[in-house]
């Protein structure tokens, strides 16, 4: 009897609505779209090549992440940033953290520390040219491998959850170049926690690196007026 072959997998690409969320969401965590202003709605449709449809579908999404407020008949704003959110939002994601990197030492690979450090190197080479978006892009990097390695998908949906939060805080709050050498003697310390699996030692590297992070936004928050959010 001819065995019956398994159905081919279906492998789902990326719909309409999830590329568009993606893409206002990273305009909104890079300052593209700014704190307290309104969405404009029209101009990016225009952007996008898209109907206001699923323009506003996409606006939901992200409303419900609280990156946006949507308000009947004035549309959507940009949220602020606040000190109440990110005293909220920060000790979470500081304890979140901390459990990666005690995963991650438990779990990681030869490989995945060997590219880690390639990584790190490169993010270095960012800081000594002050290139600060492709510095932060690595870094970003970085710190997903970490979570990824820690092989653990529970503690990685919650961590995503947030990571945007943190992310647009940390984008909009200019950092001090004292603070940018810090933060990039920090990521030495992860590597070297990383390199020996220190778990425990890792594990307060990364905690102690996201409090210094939330020390420079609450800096640029003091002296920071945004626009009103309505």
């Amino acid at each position: 009897m001819t065995p019956t072959l398994a159905a081919q997998p279906v492998f789902r690409r990326k719909s309409l609505h999830e590329d568009l969320t993606e893409g206002i969401r990273e305009q909104i965590v890079n300052g593209s779209l700014a704190p307290g202003t309104k969405v404009p709605e029209k101009e990016l449709c225009l952007h996008y090549g898209v109907s206001r449809t699923p323009l506003r579908e996409a606006l939901k999404a992200l409303a419900t992440d609280g990156l946006l407020t949507l308000e009947p008949n004035r549309g959507a704003w940009v949220s602020k940033i606040t000190q109440e959110d990110l005293d909220e939002v920060f000790p979470v994601m500081g304890a979140l953290e901390a459990l990666s990197g005690e995963l991650a030492c438990k779990h990681i690979t030869a490989a995945e520390v060997r590219k880690m450090r390639t990584l790190h190197n490169k993010m270095v080479k960012y800081y000594e040219q002050r290139d600060l978006a492709n510095y932060f892009d690595v870094n970003q990097h970085i710190h997903e491998a970490i979570l990824d390695a820690a092989r653990n998908e529970t503690l990685s949906t919650q961590y995503r959850s947030l990571a945007t939060r943190v992310r647009r805080a940390r984008y909009v709050a200019n950092m001090t170049q004292e603070r940018w050498a810090q933060a990039t003697d920090e990521h030495e310390q992860i590597m070297q926690c990383l390199e020996k699996r220190d778990g425990q030692g890792l594990s307060v590297v990364l905690k102690t690196h996201l409090e210094n992070k939330l020390a420079t936004v609450r800096d640029w928050l003091k002296d920071n007026d945004q626009p009103p959010a309505a």
